[in-house]
């Protein structure tokens, strides 16, 4: 898109500049023929041009000026779109700045992404091996309590189906004795 506009500004310039030549060309044409007509009626004092010459020229003239007139409105026109083409070129070099400050922006961002997630990461992952440690913790603790409980259960389940034979504790003396099978 710029490139087609930068092209059709240079052809602009460059139309701008052949009409500038022609114009320039058809006033010296007109002042070399005011000139010469100067010329011819003060060096002849008697001369009178004839109402078929001064008609002619005043004819001339006046194709000139019309023409001239052609060329400046022309001028004028491509003045105008070259000023219209100028403030397109503006507007576009700003936007075009403003996309590259904004380009350069997201760059910066892109670039702090990793960096900000790493921190984002390891903020989520303290509060999660904090709740990891707390819930190993507590899972210690009931493996200790399921311990002593499966003890306990145990050591009652034994005496539940231990049937009821007296201690062979030491006797007391005098109360019981045991008999003797002497030297049998």
């Amino acid at each position: 898109m710029t490139q087609l506009a930068y092209l059709n500004l240079s052809e602009s310039h460059a139309e701008v500049a052949r009409l500038q030549e022609e114009l320039q060309m058809r006033d010296q044409l007109v002042q070399q023929l005011s000139q010469e007509l100067f010329r011819m009626v003060k060096g002849n004092t008697n001369f009178l041009p004839s109402p078929q010459v001064s008609e002619h020229h005043q004819a001339e003239v006046r194709a000139l000026r019309e023409q001239l007139q052609g060329v400046e409105q022309q001028v004028a026109f491509y003045q105008e779109q070259l000023e219209d083409r100028d403030g397109e070129i503006y507007q576009l070099r700003q936007t075009v700045q403003e996309l590259t400050d904004r380009s350069r922006m997201l760059e910066q961002v892109v670039q702090e992404l990793p960096k900000v997630y790493r921190q984002k990461f390891k903020e989520r992952m303290t509060v999660v091996r904090e709740r990891v440690s707390q819930i190993q913790r507590e899972n210690r603790q009931l493996q200790a309590e399921l311990q002593s409980v499966s003890y306990r259960l145990a050591v009652r389940t034994r005496r539940v189906h231990e049937p009821d034979l007296p201690s062979f504790t030491q006797p007391i003396m005098g109360s019981v004795s045991m008999p003797s099978f002497g030297n049998a």
